[in-house]
C-alpha cells in the first residue's frame, strides 16, 4: 500500500477502426452471437489492422492524453507503457512510443503485469514525479488479437485491441485536477498457470513443435480465474479502502478491468459499494488487457461523469495472478 499524491492532468484513448462482431469472431470457435453475449456481455470489439502494432495504439492514446493535459512531449520526464503484447521482446515498446512522440530525453520503460499493468505502471512512476518533478505519461496498450487461437472459444471471444493513457503531474504548485491518493499492488505467484502464453520465452523458446501444438497462443483457465476474482477481489478492496481511511459508501465511481461483463456484474454485487456507479466499456470494446481501465476512465471523463470531490476506485486484476488498486479524488 502506497500513499502517492499526484494529479491526473489528462486522459486519452485509442481503439482501432476495425469492428469485429460476435458472429465473425465466434464462427471459427463454433459459437454464435447469442452465446457470446449471454456468457460475456460483449457485443463487439476492435482489432488492429495489419501492420498496426502496440506502440502505434499507445502513441495515439498518448497524444490524446497530452492534448487533454495541455502538455508537450518535451515536458515529459518519464513514459511507462503497461503491456503484455509488446512490439518485440526487446527493446521496450515505450522506447518506440518515446520516438514516435518526439519526447527526446525522456526515460521510457515497459511494465508487464498483464491486465493489472496500468495501475502497476502508475505506481512505478510515483518516485520519478516526487524526486525529479516534471510529468509522466502512463499508457496501457495491448494487441491481443495477434496471440489468440481462433478456435478457442474460451479466449478468442473476449479480447479486443486498444490503448488508454493518463498524464500525471505533481500536486505542487497546487492547481485543479484529480489527485491519485493511494495505490496498492498484489501478486499471487502460485497462480501463474491460470493465465499464460506457454511458449516464446526463455523457459520454452518457440520452435516448430511449439507452433504445431499452438503454444504461441494466449491460454486461460477461465473457471479458476473467475474463482480468483470472486474470492480475492472483495476482501482486497475492503482492505484497501480500510487502510486508505475510506468507507465503501464514500466511493462514487468504480472502474474495474473490463474482463467479462457477466463476471463484472457478479463481482460488483459482492463489493458492496452502495453509492458507486460501475463504468463499463466491455460491451463495445471487449477485454483490452492493460488498456481496459484507462480506456474506460477516459470514456467516463469525456462523458462528464465525475464531479469535484468524488472518489474513483480503479481495480485491475489479471495474469500473475495480480491485482492492483488506485484511489483518485476528483
Amino acid at each position: 500500500m502506497t500513499d502517492v499524491r499526484f494529479r491526473v492532468l489528462g486522459t486519452g484513448a485509442y481503439v482501432p477502426e476495425r469492428i469485429v462482431s460476435n458472429d465473425e469472431v465466434g464462427a471459427p470457435a463454433g459459437v454464435d452471437d447469442e452465446w457470446i453475449t449471454r456468457k460475456t456481455g460483449i457485443r463487439q470489439r476492435r482489432w488492429a489492422a495489419d501492420g498496426q502494432a502496440t506502440s502505434d495504439l499507445a502513441t495515439a492514446a498518448g497524444r490524446a492524453a497530452l492534448k487533454a493535459a495541455g502538455i508537450t512531449p518535451e515536458q515529459l520526464t518519464v513514459i511507462a507503457v503497461a503491456t503484455s503484447t509488446p512490439d518485440r521482446p526487446q527493446p521496450p515498446t515505450a522506447a518506440y512510443v518515446q520516438h514516435h512522440l518526439g519526447a527526446v530525453g525522456t526515460a521510457a520503460f515497459d511494465v508487464n503485469a498483464v491486465c493489472s499493468g496500468t495501475v502497476f505502471a502508475l505506481s512505478s512512476v510515483a518516485g520519478t514525479l516526487v524526486y525529479r518533478g516534471g510529468y509522466a505519461l502512463v499508457i496501457g496498450a495491448d494487441v491481443y488479437s495477434r496471440i489468440l487461437n481462433p478456435a478457442d472459444r474460451k479466449t478468442v471471444i473476449l479480447f479486443g485491441d486498444g490503448a488508454g493513457a493518463m498524464v500525471l503531474g505533481p500536486t505542487v504548485p497546487t492547481g485543479a485536477g484529480p489527485i491519485v491518493r493511494r495505490v496498492a499492488l498484489h501478486t499471487f505467484g502460485d497462480l501463474t498457470g491460470l493465465i499464460r502464453v506457454p511458449a516464446g520465452g526463455s523457459r520454452m523458446p518457440l520452435d516448430k513443435d511449439g507452433l504445431d501444438a499452438s503454444l504461441q497462443y494466449f491460454a486461460m483457465d477461465g473457471r479458476e480465474v473467475r474463482r480468483f476474482v470472486m474470492e480475492q477481489l472483495p476482501q482486497l478492496v475492503k482492505n484497501f479502502l480500510h487502510e486508505a481511511g475510506v468507507e465503501a459508501a464514500d466511493i462514487s465511481h468504480f472502474i474495474p478491468h473490463q474482463a467479462n461483463g457477466v463476471m463484472l456484474d457478479a463481482v460488483f454485487e459482492e463489493l458492496h459499494l452502495p453509492r458507486a456507479t460501475m463504468h463499463r466499456t466491455v460491451e463495445t470494446y471487449g477485454n483490452t488487457g492493460a488498456a481496459s481501465i484507462p480506456i474506460t476512465m477516459d470514456a467516463a471523463v469525456r462523458a462528464g461523469s465525475f464531479r469535484p470531490g468524488e472518489l474513483v476506485l480503479l481495480a485491475g486484476f489479471g495474469g500473475g495472478m495480480a491485482a492492483s488498486f488506485a484511489l483518485i479524488e476528483w
